[in-house]
């Protein structure tokens, strides 16, 4: 059940930015994020709303008392504008059931008059502990290495989701084909409320800082993920040994070849709502990640935990950009993604093509947002282009990007955007039937 709390005003002057899983972790930093560089970079006629979905409605609460909480220091301390220029609107979602995901989507729809910005945040790793001789082993010898590509961490494999159609009135189970969990949770689940919400982010008119009927669309992923974590023959990556991985994989190649001709025809079905393809401009769909932060989505004993801390600053202090450690840092690039002016990352685009953005400090901890190179598209799909952005924190063993390599990931993508949208329309026609 939805529920809203008021401390601003709204219509044209408000920016909505939806965030999933807000209630812990990167989620929640991101939140506190977009509330300070709101209000330092808006003027002060600007409100901004967060929408945060959470499982439960306890968290849901739990969150916009924390955040409340924050803004009131905000407004004492530093902007006494504060309390007037933001608010927050929660919802309950569980990204493993389709069914919450229609039914908080019919809310949403009826509760907003549109959306700036989608974050898909939420996620599951399906971690099922370490492979502690490899990792001491790495740790001793290659360490800047093992806490940035970790190769020990083990993962489950085969997991599927709940039942999703509900039973008929014998109780018999009708038949359905199976959905990976880590899937369903990560990419799927994001793929059909983006879906879902695609009139509120065509309605985006008189919005800030946004083109006319463009909104945004944000993929968090990771630094981790090769040309080696996703294959076709396995979509939703139920046999991968890292569905994570895998998923991970599978929204850097969408966000990354969505403006692309060639994935023009599924684009256009997965932003309409009616029988018809939609119509360009399409909402802009970026991919970025938090670089290497210390969060809870591998659980440790609380001598791992800090002792994983203490190897994070060192890898920093050995020239890794990639370690800012804490979440709020690493909210960095995904912040910048949502309130920076369209004209800017247009401008970016375009003159160095489509790109994953990264979350990068130096040694002092300054955090920034950076291109980061993506294996089998480079740094933006152009030929050279890491002679231009430099190697620091490039991963061991990538090679040059070549015409081939262009040639064979934009190919990928529209495989890609063909089988998510088959899926898509698959799965509607069962949840309908």
């Amino acid at each position: 059940m939805a529920e809203e709390m008021e401390m601003s005003g709204s219509g044209n002057n408000c920016t909505y930015i939806l965030v999933t899983g807000a209630n812990a972790g990167l989620g929640n930093a991101l939140c506190r994020r977009l509330i300070d560089e709101f209000l330092k970079l808006r003027p002060s006629s600007q409100s901004l709303k967060l929408v945060l979905t959470t499982r439960s409605e306890k968290k849901s609460s739990d969150s916009v008392r924390g955040l409340i909480q924050y803004v009131q220091k905000k407004s004492t301390k530093f902007d006494r504008s504060a309390l007037s220029r933001i608010s927050f609107q929660t919802e309950q979602l569980d990204l493993c059931s389709l069914q919450s995901i229609q039914n908080a989507s019919k809310r949403l729809l009826s509760s907003l008059p549109r959306l700036d910005t989608i974050i898909l945040n939420a996620g599951i790793s399906g971690n099922i502990g370490i492979h502690w001789p490899s990792a001491i082993k790495m740790y001793l010898l290659d360490l800047v290495n093992a806490v940035t590509y970790p190769p020990f961490l083990r993962f489950s494999v085969g997991d599927i989701t709940k039942p999703q159609l509900s039973p008929l009135k014998d109780g018999t189970r009708r038949k359905e084909p199976p959905l990976g969990k880590v899937f369903c949770a990560n990419i799927f689940g994001h793929y059909l409320l983006t879906h879902n919400l695609s009139p509120l982010l065509s309605r985006g008119v008189k919005s800030p800082n946004l083109s006319p009927c463009q909104g945004r669309v944000i993929f968090i992923s990771t630094l981790e993920t090769t040309v080696n974590s996703f294959s076709l023959s396995d979509f939703q990556g139920i046999l991968s040994t890292s569905a994570y991985k895998s998923g991970k994989r599978l929204s850097d190649i969408l966000a990354l070849t969505s403006s692309m001709p060639s994935t023009k025809p599924w684009v256009s079905r997965c932003f309409s709502t009616s029988s018809e393809p939609a119509t360009p401009p399409f909402p802009h769909i970026y991919t970025a990640h938090p670089g290497i932060c210390n969060t809870a989505i591998v659980p440790l004993h609380p001598i791992a935990h800090y002792a994983k801390i203490c190897t994070f600053y060192v890898a920093r202090m050995l020239g890794s950009p990639w370690h800012p450690i804490w979440p709020y840092k690493g909210a960095c690039a995904p912040a910048w993604l949502a309130l920076a002016p369209q004209t800017q990352l247009d401008a970016l685009e375009e003159a160095d093509g489509p790109s994953k953005w990264g979350s990068a400090t130096n040694l002092r901890g300054d955090e920034r947002a950076v291109r980061t190179e993506v294996d089998g598209w480079g740094y933006g799909g152009k030929l050279g282009d890491s002679r231009a952005f430099g190697v620091r924190g490039r991963r061991r063993g990538l090679r040059e990007l070549t015409r081939e390599d262009r040639v064979a990931f934009e190919e990928l993508g529209r495989e890609c955007w063909r089988e998510m949208e088959e899926l898509r329309e698959e799965w509607e026609g069962l949840l309908a039937g």
